[in-house]
Order: structure tokens, then C-alpha cells, then sequence
């Protein structure tokens, strides 16, 4: 009797419910496709600034190094700030979200941080103290990655289902939008500037980051906007806050099977060879293959709208899987189920697209896009096989424990990478870049030979135990 009362009560409050959204206007009715194509809006722009800013070195490169008197090794040091902090908060970032702050308050504190760090990133090149800027990079990581642990957080909280994959694409597609906006323009807000002053300096760098934050201001506002309207949908639908899902367990680590450690090794050893590269390229193309600084920096704009091109197919894939003759990486890869396979062959191509850029002087376009292509199918086969290897109970553990690795490697590959840089030269690098790569091709083997003997060994099993065992 009194569950027919709690059943009873919980149909009369989804009647409620549906009454109150009943008198809304669809563009106010959180339950209706326009109110949330409004929320995805502001959810898509919420890391717009973060990797607008993330990637303002990269596009500064030869400013940052002549305005601030640095080399490489030091230039780099840029890139292993943002990254030290996140080898911690990648596991501490959900469980902030969950516990501590919830999912409003706590974007808009990591917004907050995106948009202090860059002001203190352009204060310390207007000051002229370079060790300021290595501050404000550490403050911009706080927020940066825990920035985009909220903004899944939210999409899983407001959509559902297949929706996710589309809403995940156009997620990540604003984010490569960023950081191709930021190639696109921050040099040439660097040269008016300059033309302004009348003189190049520290100065002139540290006013074009200025303006760079209010990239950071305007994510910001997008946070307080979704704050006021998650907040208005809790009260008109009377449901709870969005939770990240994660449990993290340190305790989980000793558990691991060998293949995921492989797993982790290829991750820090594949985005080594990507991030640090596109951070360095644009001076690269200026001296190899004597590119004028508008070209460098439109291969490397290029390269970062490809990847943010065909990570939206990847996730828009299941979403449209209906269409037949979609060719889209994510399709592919679902329908083999052979992770393993596409992550071998993402990791050629991506040896291949490096040799070609090391030893040869064809057009690098063609490398860069094979770059571009070759990360996005490595995006869309590595990650999820971390999924099919530890249980379910362990998977907040294994993530954040990968991404910590990942962001361990690149903060002291970054540096290790201009060292090789200031003292062997681009070609040395290249080799660098082709070592790790190979390192990557040796342990995918391993994961190839490893599945190979357990399914052999299993294989046996079941034959003896369905031939003698009754």
C-alpha cells in the first residue's frame, strides 16, 4: 500500500512537472528542444577561451622568445606549467565538482582561474618577468583542464542518450575552433599593436595577451549564464545537480592489468609526439621549408581545425549511424571492433606524417593532414580501450590516472623537447618525435601478442573443457 502511495505521488509530481512546463514559452521550458540548443550554446562557448589562450605561445612563438629574451628549453617551460598542475587535478577535478563545490559553483570557479591566469600570464610579459608568466600558466591549468571536466558534466546532465555523441563533437569542435581562431588571429593583434606603439617589445606582447583574456572573460559569462539556467531547470523540474560519475580509488592502480599500463605508455608517447610539435611548428615551417609567418601559421591552424573537424564526425557517428555511406572514422572503428588495429595504424601514419617532415622537403601540408587524421582515429580507438580491460567500478580511476600520466609526459617531454631543440636542432627533435613513435608501435605489438595468447590460451581451455568435461 504505501508504494502505491510513493508510485501514486511520483506520477503526480511528473504531472506537475509537465503542467508547469506546459505554461512555458518552448524557449524558456527547459524540457524543450530550444531551451537546450540554448544551453548547448553557452556550454559549447564555455572552453572557448581556455583554448583560445592555451595555444597563444604557440601562435607567439618567435615574439614570446625575442620580447622576453628566452630559448627554447625556456619558452617551453610555458607548456610544463599548465600541465604540472593537472598530473593532480585530474583526479581531484570531479570529486570537486561532486563533493565540495557542485557543478555550478565549481565551473565558475574554474572559469575564474582560466581568466586570472591569463591576466597574470600578460602581467608578467608587461612586467617583463618571465617567471610571472610560468605563474600565470600554472593558475591558467588549474582551471583549464577541471574547466572541461565540468562542461561534460553539464552536457551529460542536459542531454541524453545518442544526443551526447552530437553534443560531445560540437563540444570539442568549438574547442579546435579556439585554438584555430587563436593561429588565425593573435599575430596579427600583435602587429597592430605594434604598429600602434611604434616600437616591439614586452610590452607590445603582454597588451596582446591582455586582450586575449577577454576570450577567458567571456567563457566566464557563458559559466554564470548556465549557472542561472541549470539552477532555474533544478527548480522547475525538481531534480538534483549534475554529478561527474567518477569514483576514484588510488587503491584501484595495483589492480591494473599489464595492457592498460601499455595503454598509458602509447597515450604519453602519441600526444609527445603531437602537442609539443604544433607548439613548435610554426618556427620549423619558417626554416625548413621557408614559409612566411602567415603560411606557418595557417599549416598549423589548419592541422587544429582537421583534428576538430573529424573528432565532430567521430562523435556525430552514432548519432547519424543510420546513414549508410557516412565515412567517418568513429563508424569504422565501431563497426570492426578492432581497437587495437586502428590505434596501430593511426600510430604508422602518424610515424610516416614525422618522417616525411624529417627527411624530406615535400609539401608538408601533406603531412600535417595526415597528422590531423591520424590523431583523430587515435582519439576515437585508444580511449575507449581502457574501457576493455578493467572493470566498470575502476574506469573513473583508470581515466584519471591516464590523464595524469598524459599530463605528467607532456610537461617534462615539453621542456625536454626545446632542450633538443636549443642544442641539436629541428632535425634531432624529428628523431625524437620518431623515437617515441616507435616506442608506441613496439607496445602496440605487445597488446596485439598479449590479446593473441589469452584468447589462444582460452581457446584450448574451452576445447578440452567441451571434449572430456561433461
Amino acid at each position: 500500500m504505501a508504494e502505491r502511495e510513493e508510485y501514486e505521488g511520483l506520477l503526480d509530481e511528473d504531472e506537475e512537472d509537465e503542467g508547469v512546463s506546459r505554461h512555458l514559452s518552448p524557449l524558456c521550458d527547459p524540457t524543450h528542444l530550444l531551451h537546450r540548443i540554448l544551453v548547448l550554446f553557452f556550454m559549447c562557448f564555455l572552453g572557448f577561451g581556455s583554448y583560445f589562450c592555451y595555444d597563444n605561445p604557440a601562435a607567439l612563438q618567435t615574439q614570446v622568445i625575442q620580447d622576453m629574451s628566452l630559448n627554447t628549453a625556456s619558452f617551453m617551460q610555458l607548456y610544463a606549467w599548465y600541465s604540472w598542475p593537472n598530473v593532480v587535478l585530474c583526479f581531484l577535478g570531479g570529486f570537486l565538482l561532486d563533493r565540495v563545490f557542485g557543478i555550478r559553483l565549481g565551473t565558475i570557479i574554474f572559469a575564474s582561474f582560466v581568466l586570472i591566469g591569463q591576466i597574470i600570464f600578460a602581467a608578467g610579459a608587461l612586467a617583463n618577468h618571465f617567471w610571472l608568466m610560468n605563474l600565470g600558466r600554472f593558475v591558467f591549468g588549474i582551471g583549464g583542464e577541471s574547466l572541461a571536466v565540468a562542461q561534460n558534466t553539464y552536457a551529460v546532465n542536459w542531454f541524453k542518450g545518442k544526443e551526447l555523441n552530437l553534443v560531445f563533437g560540437l563540444q570539442l569542435s568549438m574547442a579546435r575552433v579556439g585554438s584555430t581562431v587563436n593561429m588565425n588571429v593573435i599575430g596579427w593583434v600583435y602587429s597592430r599593436i605594434e604598429a600602434m606603439l611604434g616600437s616591439v617589445g614586452h610590452t607590445t606582447l603582454g597588451i596582446t595577451l591582455m586582450i586575449a583574456a577577454s576570450t577567458c572573460l567571456f567563457s566566464l559569462t557563458c559559466a554564470l549564464i548556465l549557472g542561472f539556467l541549470d539552477r532555474r531547470a533544478e527548480k522547475i523540474l525538481h531534480k538534483e545537480q549534475g554529478k561527474t560519475g567518477e569514483v576514484i580509488k588510488l587503491t584501484d592502480v595495483k589492480d591494473f592489468p599489464f595492457s592498460l599500463w601499455l595503454i598509458f605508455i602509447i597515450c604519453v608517447a602519441y600526444y609527445v609526439a603531437i602537442f609539443p610539435f604544433i607548439g613548435l611548428g610554426q618556427v620549423f615551417f619558417i626554416e625548413k621549408f621557408a614559409f612566411t609567418t602567415v603560411q606557418a601559421r595557417a599549416i598549423n591552424r589548419a592541422v587544429c581545425f582537421l583534428m576538430g573537424v573529424l573528432c565532430v564526425c567521430v562523435c556525430v557517428c552514432v548519432y547519424i549511424i543510420s546513414a549508410p555511406a557516412s565515412p567517418l572514422l568513429g563508424f569504422m572503428v565501431d563497426r570492426t571492433g578492432r581497437n587495437v588495429l586502428w590505434v596501430m595504424l593511426a600510430v604508422a601514419t602518424t610515424l610516416l606524417s614525422h618522417m616525411m617532415l624529417a627527411f624530406t622537403f615535400w609539401n608538408p601540408w601533406i603531412a600535417m593532414c595526415l597528422l590531423g587524421l591520424s590523431y583523430s582515429l587515435l582519439a576515437c580507438a585508444l580511449w575507449p580501450m581502457v574501457a576493455f580491460v578493467v572493470p566498470e567500478h575502476q574506469l573513473g580511476t583508470a581515466y584519471g590516472f591516464m590523464q595524469s600520466i598524459q599530463n605528467l609526459g607532456l610537461a617534462l617531454m615539453s621542456m625536454a623537447a626545446g632542450s633538443i631543440l636549443d642544442l641539436k636542432g629541428y632535425l634531432f627533435l624529428e628523431v625524437f618525435f620518431i623515437a617515441c613513435l616507435c616506442c608506441d608501435i613496439v607496445n602496440v605489438f605487445i597488446i596485439t601478442f598479449d590479446q593473441f595468447k589469452a584468447s589462444s590460451i582460452y581457446s584450448i581451455y574451452n576445447f578440452f573443457l567441451k571434449k572430456y568435461i561433461k
